[in-house]
């Protein structure tokens, strides 16, 4: 008898951008690349054809809604959409859907999977409660050794629960000479930059602990101290509604008497033309990344990358003083310190062309050869089939 086709249900609140999202859509691939169903519960968003083109179903569903009482009627609604459509497994990806998909796994009788994306401030005993969802899975995918040793120590959550299995990067978005030079003219003009002119570039969306005062801090001091040379930072990123955050970044620009030299360029579709198109990246995250896959995507193009040394990024950049000058593909520095940060991006600035390609070509080596798509497919495809006994990993 032929094997019954297995139907995962990924639930995540939307499809517009991040690392969960793009992750939902890639699995959702695999899934259906290797025999399975894939459907995926969400409110939708920019990336809603993109998943559509890997063959996934998608489900509009209100799966962002934080209240109770909708989580509980989200379980209920959850509990039939599994019933009607056979569905054998459900992978939840944040929180508030998480909950709700966790009371339908057990209503249901079906296993309950979760990958823990997100370092969570756990401030208060309610807030501790709301997070411990995501430990909750039959199987907990942590996405980098950092999220694993969170959660154990949170929650105690046993080694035999966990599955370290890390970001996958697409290689073949991210390969240096699939990227035309057209795609990075067309960023650099929109910009503004000149021909003379080098990029160092932050992508991330424009919260608080993402680091944009820090960086605009840095440039500052750079600047006074007459080491800007051709430099102009970007900061790329969506404000997300942050209208406040976004006039307080403006003003400490022009306080700095730095506007021409920071420029904040809203969100960027193209992520690997840019940072084609910068000299350095930077990640200057003042509270851990997960994960932290702009550090992996920059290194991906050969571009010298400067991330803060919490959380995940130690384990994807290969920084002195832990590897020898002739081993590093970035630099770490300690959250929240301008110097350090003007420091490094000063040393990336100051590289010579042989050096500066020598450690984007070891960069490129790293990530490709570590943080695959292929293998973050196939390590996820390994906990379906570990808990539905499915071979859905050989497919």
């Amino acid at each position: 008898m032929a094997e019954k086709r297995p139907t995962i249900l990924q639930i995540i609140p939307e499809l517009d951008t991040g690392g969960a999202e793009l992750s939902t859509i890639e699995i959702a691939g695999a899934v259906q690349d290797a025999g399975g169903r894939a459907i995926v519960l969400s409110e939708g968003g920019r990336l809603v054809q993109r998943l559509r083109d890997v063959g996934a179903e998608l489900e509009f569903f209100a799966a962002a809604s934080k209240n109770p009482v909708r989580l509980l009627w989200n379980a209920h609604a959850i509990a039939k959409i599994i019933r009607r459509e056979g569905v054998d497994l459900i992978h939840a990806r944040s929180r508030a859907p998480a909950w709700s998909a966790f009371i339908a796994a057990r209503r249901t009788g079906i296993p309950f999977v979760t990958t823990y994306h997100g370092a969570y401030s756990e401030k208060t005993a309610i807030k501790r409660l709301y997070n411990s969802v995501m430990a909750r899975g039959d199987l907990v995918i942590a996405n980098s050794h950092y999220t694993a040793d969170l959660i154990r120590m949170r929650y105690g959550t046993p080694s035999s629960h966990l599955r370290v299995i890390y970001r996958g990067l697409d290689e073949e978005s991210y390969d240096p000479q699939g990227v035309t030079p057209d795609r990075v003219a067309a960023l650099r003009q929109a910009w503004g930059i000149t021909e003379n002119q080098r990029v160092v570039l932050h992508a991330a969306r424009l919260t608080g602990w993402k680091g944009q005062t820090v960086v605009i801090e840095a440039a500052r001091l750079l600047n006074e101290a007459k080491k800007l040379q051709d430099a102009v930072f970007i900061l790329a990123g969506d404000a997300q509604g942050r209208s406040g955050y976004l006039a307080d970044l403006l003003r400490r620009i022009r306080t700095a008497n730095l506007e021409g030299r920071v420029r904040l360029v809203g969100h960027v579709h193209d992520i690997p033309a840019a940072l084609l198109a910068a000299h350095a990246a930077v990640v200057a995250s003042t509270e851990p990344e997960a994960f932290g896959r702009a550090a992996t995507e920059a290194q991906a193009l050969g571009t010298p990358v400067i991330a803060t040394d919490i959380g995940a990024p130690p384990e994807t950049v290969l920084s002195p003083p832990r590897f020898a000058a002739d081993r590093a593909t970035g630099w770490l520095i300690p959250p929240s310190d301008p110097q350090r940060l003007a420091d490094a991006v000063s040393a990336a600035l100051s590289l010579s062309p042989d050096a500066r390609a020598a450690m984007g070509a070891r960069a490129r080596a790293h990530v490709t050869s570590k943080f695959s798509l292929a293998a973050m497919k196939e390590q996820t495809l390994k906990v379906y089939d570990e808990l539905l006994g499915t071979s859905l990993a050989k497919n």
